[in-house]
């Protein structure tokens, strides 16, 4: 598992650093995407800030595990969290194609909810068993 989410965060990275570099290409353009408060343009840089997000949040679940060994509920939160890593910056990047797929944003907003949930349960419950690392 933590070699799962210590590859899904580095590529994570890779994608911010490519989309970040393609759509800078049109940044110096001032209407690029409709201006800059636009919301095509608001959303892909949502999209490509996501990337980096969703990598450091992957890589302090990879830190947890690491640290602590494995959590009862990491079952559950590793494909919760895949689920978010991927999905967030999708739905940005849709949402930003098309207006009406942001209805899709509970999606990667409950399983990422979800993944932080079961780890701090979890964590808190050893935290208040003595387990400590």
């Amino acid at each position: 598992m933590i070699h799962l989410h210590l590859t899904t965060a580095w590529i994570a990275v890779l994608t911010g650093f490519v989309s970040g570099a393609v759509i800078g290409l049109g940044f110096h353009h001032a209407a690029f995407l409709g201006g800059y408060g636009s919301w095509p343009r608001r959303l892909l840089r949502l999209a490509h800030i996501a990337c980096f997000g969703m990598a450091f949040v992957n890589l302090a679940f990879v830190l947890t595990l690491a640290t602590v060994g494995d959590l009862p509920n990491s079952i559950f939160a590793s494909p919760l969290l895949l689920v978010g890593t991927v999905g967030m910056p999708v739905v940005c990047a849709l949402a930003a194609w098309r207006k009406p797929l942001r209805n899709l944003f509970p999606v990667p907003v409950l399983a990422l909810l979800g993944a932080a949930s079961l780890v701090c349960w979890d964590l808190l419950q050893e935290a208040a068993q003595g387990v400590t690392p």
